[in-house]
């Protein structure tokens, strides 16, 4: 496997998991009854106290709706850095507000004002990329540091001094997925199918094609669904079966994955699929076999099955309060917090200070800093000036229910 190319395009800009996620964020989402484990406060006061003087972090995310798998984990994984760094009673202290968006530019905006009517000093922008596109130029405007954790498109950064992704950006996941695809040899006849109404899978679809042809991989073909026509598949997967494709790749989410993976076995149909950040999150599905997931391939920034300290430590909090293992949006969530609080410290800000200071430090930062977390691997993650990140992908694969490392 040639893995030092593989890391070195990975990391030339933002390259996951969009893995909701991620990531990029689809057209809508209908309010609901939260999933189990979610938080029992309404959205509106869902904010956790720090003991002394803190800064105020605001977010919004689908914390209902059909996308919920991604905003919770995202919600949940800042919590716990949060509680952690208050628990230290340190100089850095920090009170977290997440709003419900439920997937909804419109109402992201909405959750957006409420959080600057609180006093928000950072925003963790929101979760999925339309309503970050939506949130993120009002940040711009209101001159509010904001450290996305899975607001994946390049529409969310571009142009934007003050605003950062600590996910993988949606044409660096298709440049990385085409280029491990052929690395590991796992497939001679490719076949995607991707969702045009989406800037989330347009920007990793082509990405992929371009890097596709450009290494050699043999693209059989493509077909399209949108946000109406997402329920049956029959009809790509057998174009897919037609052109002799013996791998899918799905530049999509979990939900609409779950369902091609359930009517491709109803076919008879077994091709091996590879998927994005997106896919992370589609062992949760409710009423979903689960075991049609096996063999499933994604690239993510995070394994919740390493064995260092720090991820341990992580999932077995998470696992104790959610009763479920954190996905890469809980982690890349998790990282933000922790990102902010080291750029924070080197900056000397202090919680008294305004927005408007606070960011003009911040930007000054980021750009020059490395951060250690829990995505990407032990050389450190770093922005450029426009806000991507750089990191290492790893490559998953679904086995006996749980995300195993391909690496």
């Amino acid at each position: 496997m040639k893995k030092t190319r593989i890391l070195s395009l990975a990391m030339t800009g933002a390259l996951c998991l969009s893995l909701l996620a991620g990531c990029g964020g689809g057209n809508s989402g209908t309010a609901e009854t939260p999933a189990a484990g979610a938080s029992e406060t309404p959205a509106a006061e869902n904010t956790s106290t720090a003991t002394g003087a803190a800064f105020k972090i605001g977010g919004t995310g689908p914390l209902t709706g059909d996308a919920s798998i991604y905003g919770l984990a995202a919600q949940r994984g800042a919590q716990i850095a949060v509680d952690e760094i208050n628990a230290e009673g340190g100089a850095i202290q920090f009170e977290l507000n997440y709003q419900d968006d439920v997937n909804v530019p419109e109402t992201a905006v909405n959750a957006y004002n409420t959080l600057k009517d609180w006093g928000m000093q950072i925003s963790l922008g929101s979760v999925t990329s339309q309503p970050g596109v939506s949130t993120s130029q009002l940040a711009m405007t209101d001159r509010i540091f904001t450290l996305t954790p899975s607001g994946s498109s390049p529409d969310v950064i571009e142009g934007k001094d003050c605003v950062y992704q600590m996910c993988f950006s949606d044409p660096n996941q298709g440049l990385a997925s085409a280029q491990y695809i052929y690395d590991q040899g796992l497939g001679e006849k490719v076949f995607i199918i991707w969702k045009n109404d989406d800037v989330y899978s347009t920007g990793i679809y082509n990405q992929f094609v371009t890097e596709a042809e450009a290494l050699g991989l043999d693209v059989v073909g493509n077909a399209t669904f949108t946000t109406d026509t997402s329920t049956n598949f029959t009809v790509q997967l057998t174009q897919a079966q037609e052109a002799g494709a013996d791998l899918i790749f799905l530049p999509i989410y979990y939900q609409p994955a779950s369902m091609i993976l359930t009517q491709a076995d109803q076919m008879g149909y077994a091709p091996k699929f590879f998927g994005v950040d997106g896919m992370d999150g589609i062992l949760g599905v409710e009423g979903f076999d689960t075991s049609l997931a096996e063999g499933v391939m994604l690239l993510t920034p995070f394994n919740a099955d390493a064995t260092d300290d720090a991820t341990v430590s992580f999932v077995t909090k998470y696992q104790e309060q959610w009763s479920e293992t954190p996905n890469q949006f809980a982690a890349d969530a998790y990282d933000c917090i922790y990102a902010l609080k080291q750029a924070l410290e080197e900056t000397g800000c202090t919680p008294d200070m305004s927005a408007a200071d606070i960011c003009e430090a911040l930007i000054g930062e980021f750009p020059s800093m490395t951060f250690i977390g829990l995505t990407g691997d032990g050389e450190g993650i770093t922005w450029d000036a426009s806000g991507a990140v750089s990191k290492a992908p790893k490559g998953m694969v679904i086995q006996d229910g749980a995300y195993v490392g391909m690496d």
